[in-house]
């Protein structure tokens, strides 16, 4: 992974050269769309404060657990054995994030989620709260993780997850074929190049017009950078934005000419 220095020397690049969250120069009307009814929408939504009130238990939890990496691990904590605070303050998505994922899925309605990567279930409730009628389906390859999260679903008596333990490369396939076609999928696990882009074409081939993709940490190392670059060179792939911290691709072939926009957030 780059260093800190280095994502932030990105991370300013990014800032000073990204259209701003306004909108302005920017021609396309769905993009528009999207920033000023999902990216600048300041609603206090319900879920948030109940949501956040579960992340803060986490972030006070003092017990250890062990777990065993199947990505390209942490880059902060490097032992098996972490402390349940520790992993929730370095590897649950920031609220800004989160809450981005909550407002694309009630704007956007799609009926079948898939999440590789739960953690502690934080996104995963933000994903299944922005559309209470639809099936959310999320996969962790750590058993200790995987555990805490049900626990969060269950405290919130979130009835429309569908929690897989395992790794990913076993158990997306089989996820994949009982569930058919998705509607949104969110891709936040492994952090290396070559899985990822297995994780896409797996992905594509059971997606739809409306389908949307979402990937997280796209600047977090430079395999990460390349894969990105290669998931935009999709032919299938029609619209991307990059937020820096996350990429989102938009799979509608209503879009003629492939559009890549880089957005302040």
């Amino acid at each position: 992974m780059y260093s800190s220095f280095q994502i932030t020397k990105k991370y300013l690049r990014y800032y000073l050269t990204a259209f701003n969250a306004k909108g302005h120069g920017i021609h396309s009307p769905f993009v528009f769309d999207f920033i000023k009814n999902v990216l600048r929408d300041k609603k206090r939504y319900g879920p948030y404060h109940i949501i956040e009130a579960a992340r803060q238990q986490l972030l006070k939890r003092s017990a250890t657990i062990e777990v065993a990496d199947l990505g390209a691990g942490s880059g902060i904590i490097k032992t098996n054995k972490r402390v349940v605070a520790d992993i929730a303050s370095s590897s649950l998505k920031p609220v800004k994030y989160a809450q981005l994922l909550y407002r694309i899925v009630k704007y956007y309605q799609p009926q079948t989620i898939l999440e590789l990567g739960t953690s502690f279930g934080i996104t995963t409730c933000y994903l299944a709260t922005g559309n209470a009628n639809a099936k959310v389906y999320t996969i962790e390859g750590a058993a200790a993780i995987a555990g805490i999260a049900q626990e969060t679903f269950d405290g919130l008596q979130l009835k429309n997850i569908e929690l897989t333990e395992g790794n990913f490369d076993d158990a997306l396939p089989v996820l994949l074929a009982k569930i058919n076609t998705i509607g949104l999928a969110f891709i936040d696990g492994n952090h290396r190049a070559a899985p990822t882009l297995n994780y896409v074409q797996q992905l594509l081939q059971h997606s739809k017009v409306a389908t949307i993709l979402i990937f997280d940490d796209i600047h977090w190392s430079a395999e990460m950078e390349e894969a990105w670059t290669s998931i935009q060179q999709n032919p299938k792939v029609t619209l991307t934005i990059d937020l820096f911290f996350i990429g989102i691709v938009f799979l509608n072939p209503d879009f003629k000419i492939k559009q890549h926009f880089t957005i302040r957030f």
